[in-house]
């Protein structure tokens, strides 16, 4: 295994494909001006879309050397990016949508943070494990019942392994979060 690999493998990181990386954004009919969370960035495949559509993006990950990489690739754009864990961050204190494609071992508690009462969350389109998104769209998760009365919650598209360089050992699919 080289080194890339296993250090893909120790970050849990699965970059998307630019391809499907444009369907998501697309899907997620992002509008020029918003405000949208790109959490576990990677190299901006991700946020390259947004900003593409007119977003204004934070970006955030945890890895120092992307995290430095992802500044110097959206210089002089409108990019910020945040060197933080995603599951500790201040999350903005106004409306914001999230659009990204975490490490699959935070899903949890990220959607606990992004879905608090206080959150100004206004929608949010995750790649995620597809067992985790079926948990939540169907009610089924631990807790999801207290955020039906705030948040639909539903199974967007499934991807294939092939949507990653480096593909992950489980199926993924979006999981598409809009207040109620």
């Amino acid at each position: 295994m080289s080194a890339t690999a296993r250090s893909r493998r120790a970050w849990g990181w699965h970059p998307l494909t630019d391809e499907w990386a444009a369907r998501i954004v697309a899907d997620a009919a992002v509008r020029p001006g918003e405000l949208v969370l790109d959490i576990g960035a990677g190299r901006g495949t991700l946020t390259a879309e947004l900003v593409e559509r007119g977003a204004r993006v934070i970006a955030v990950e945890l890895h120092p050397a992307r995290a430095r990489q992802l500044r110097e690739r959206f210089a002089g754009l409108p990019v910020s990016v945040l060197h933080a864990d995603a599951v500790s961050m201040r999350l903005p204190r106004r409306p914001f949508r999230v659009v990204a494609s975490p490490p699959y071992a935070i899903s949890s508690p990220l959607l606990r943070l992004l879905l608090a009462p206080s959150s100004h969350l206004t929608a949010a389109d995750l790649v995620l494990q597809r067992a985790v998104v079926r948990r939540y769209a169907g009610g089924a998760a631990a807790g999801p019942g207290r955020f039906r009365r705030q948040w639909r919650m539903s199974a967007g598209r499934p991807l294939p392994r092939r949507a990653f360089r480096a593909p992950p050992r489980v199926d993924s699919a979006v999981l598409v979060v809009r207040r109620r």
